[in-house]
Formats: C-alpha cells, sequence, structure tokens
C-alpha cells in the first residue's frame, strides 16, 4: 500500500501537469490513442523475455513514435489529425493483442497491462517510473511560456515567432511519456483517466494554468488515497477504483464550480427579476426564461437558435433583453 500511495503520487504529478494542456488543446483521443499503442512496445519487450525495464523503454518507443507518426500525418501527410490518430491507434493497438495472443505464457498477463496492477508495483518500478516523470516536469516548466501562448491561440503565437509546429510534436512526446509512467501502473485502458479527468476538474476551478497544474496534481494524489483505501476495505481492484474516486471528483467539482453546473443554471435572481417586461409578438416568456423556439439557461440559448458570444443564430436573435425572430444581432 505503500508503494502504491508512492506510484499514484508519481502518476499524479506526471498526468497533471500533462493532461492541463490535453484538456486545453481537445487532445484526449491522441492521449487514448497513445496509451493504447503502447500495447505494442510493451508486448514485443515481453516477446523478448524483458522484464520491467525492457517493458516500460518499449512502451515509451511506441508512445513517442506514435506521437511522432501522428505529427508526420498531420503535417506533411495533410491529413486531419482524429484521421491520423485512428490509423496508428488501430494498428499498434492490434499488433500489440496479437503478439500477446501468440504467446503461450508471459510473466505479465493481458489483464495487468490493460488495468494495471499498482498494488504490485515494487521500488523498481517506481524507480523507472520516476525517470520520465522527472524529465516530463523538466521540459514542462522550462517551455512552459510557448506551451501556454501555443494553448491558448496558436495562430497568435506563431506570428509572434513561437515556433508553434516544435512545440506541439513536443507537446504529443510529453503526453506519450506522460502515459507511459500512468501505463506501467493502472494500465492501458485507465491511463487516459488519470491523464484527463484531474485536469478536467482543474480547468473548471481555476483559469491560472499554473495552479490548474498543481490541482490536477493534489486531485490525483486524493483520488490515489480514496480508491487505495476502497480496494482495501471492499476488496475492489486498485487501478479502477482510483480511477472511479477521480471521475466522482470530478463530477462533484463539476456540480459546485460556478465554471460548470452552477454557473450554467440560472439563479434565484435571475428567475424571479423583471417579470413584468414587454413580450416580444410571438413569444410566451415567464421572467428571463423564454419558451417557444429556444430557451435561454443563464447566457446560453438552447432550442431553435444557438448563441455565439453575444449573437444568436437560427430561429431568434436577442437584442438587449427581447428575443425576436430576425435572423442575427450584435
Amino acid at each position: 500500500m505503500y508503494r502504491a500511495l508512492v506510484a499514484g503520487a508519481i502518476v499524479s504529478i506526471a498526468a497533471g501537469m500533462v493532461g492541463v494542456f490535453v484538456v486545453l488543446r481537445g487532445l484526449a483521443f491522441m492521449g487514448d490513442a497513445v496509451a493504447h499503442t503502447q500495447l505494442a512496445g510493451a508486448a514485443v519487450a515481453l516477446v523478448l523475455g524483458g522484464g520491467a525495464v525492457l517493458m516500460t523503454f518499449g512502451a515509451g518507443v511506441a508512445a513517442v513514435l506514435t506521437a511522432l507518426g501522428v505529427a508526420l500525418l498531420t503535417i506533411r501527410g495533410r491529413l486531419r489529425e482524429d484521421t491520423a490518430i485512428g490509423i496508428i491507434f488501430a494498428g499498434l493497438f492490434a499488433l500489440g493483442i496479437i503478439l500477446i495472443s501468440r504467446q503461450g505464457s508471459m510473466s505479465v498477463s493481458l489483464n495487468d497491462l490493460l488495468v494495471g496492477n499498482i498494488l504490485g508495483a515494487s521500488w523498481s518500478h517506481l524507480i523507472i517510473m520516476a525517470v520520465p516523470t522527472i524529465v516530463v516536469a523538466l521540459l514542462v516548466l522550462s517551455f512552459l511560456p510557448e506551451l501556454r501562448f501555443t494553448a491558448y491561440d496558436p495562430e497568435v503565437a506563431s506570428v509572434s515567432g513561437v515556433p508553434v509546429t516544435f512545440i506541439q510534436v513536443g507537446l504529443l512526446i510529453l503526453i506519450a511519456l506522460a502515459t507511459v509512467v500512468a501505463f506501467r501502473l493502472v494500465g492501458v485502458i485507465l491511463a487516459l483517466a488519470m491523464l484527463v479527468t484531474p485536469a478536467t476538474a482543474a480547468v473548471l476551478l481555476t483559469r491560472r494554468l499554473t495552479l490548474m497544474m498543481l490541482i490536477s496534481t493534489l486531485i490525483g494524489v486524493l483520488s490515489t488515497v480514496v480508491g487505495l483505501y476502497a480496494s482495501f476495505y471492499y476488496d475492489l481492484a486498485a487501478g479502477p477504483s482510483i480511477v472511479l474516486a477521480a471521475v466522482l471528483m470530478m463530477v462533484l467539482t463539476f456540480i459546485l464550480s460556478p465554471r460548470g453546473l452552477r454557473g450554467a443554471l440560472p439563479s434565484l435572481d435571475f428567475l424571479m427579476g423583471d417579470a413584468a417586461e414587454a413580450m416580444p409578438t410571438g413569444w410566451r416568456r415567464t421572467a428571463r426564461i423564454c419558451w417557444g423556439a429556444c430557451c435561454l439557461v443563464g447566457d446560453t440559448s438552447w432550442g431553435a437558435c444557438c448563441r455565439v458570444g453575444d449573437v444568436c443564430w437560427g430561429a431568434c436573435c436577442r437584442v438587449g433583453e427581447r428575443f425576436s425572430l430576425r435572423g442575427r444581432a450584435g
């Protein structure tokens, strides 16, 4: 249990620092692909009779090759990023399954590769996992201004002289290294959850990038503690318990955060205020809630119209606090 707690902290540091960029850039599918393609590298290492070190090295090589392959097909091959990810993801994952299925017996079961075995982590495993974690932390801190600029506005960053292509490829490699850490401890299937779930909760709580990383790491550590205690007392699988604890924390954050569900729902003052406003023709209105072709909840219009910024498109448009059937309005 002590080693598992240390392992969870190592995973949380790597996943927390990189996962924020995964969420901000919408690269969750990339993280999923990299996590799954590591199975091919680990399978090759196991077939060759390698131990934990060689298996980690093989998984890391497969992950980095996946990141570079996606970048090459996207930049040079002019394929869409999701298309390139899907091709490499399916091919390498299938290769890993075939290699494992062809072996009669191996020191590590397929189940351990898929869902991990964090309770079986030895001190040598922890040292091996700490090395890519330190590399990830040093690279993120060294290139934090460029990563931040590229994550929020790559076009302006490119015009400003930031090597956007280099930073984007580097970010893919960082994702690969972070998933290598998570893969050895929580498995292929759950690695993405540790990368994305705590980071999503952090993004809901703050707008400061460095604080996002810190909160994401702390949520990852807390979910490790809760998940391990739940697995111990209720005889549950440790890796899935940790991931489920992280998901529950994210859901709770979404419900209570002003940037989550609480911010999307109308407040009591919003519902009760200004009920006597004049009604535009063709609309039935209660307080500031509009019923008909669209429904306004918070600052978002739902139904037959879609609000983008302060402009509503579709069957209705907003002019001040009034709605009409015009096509658009500033």
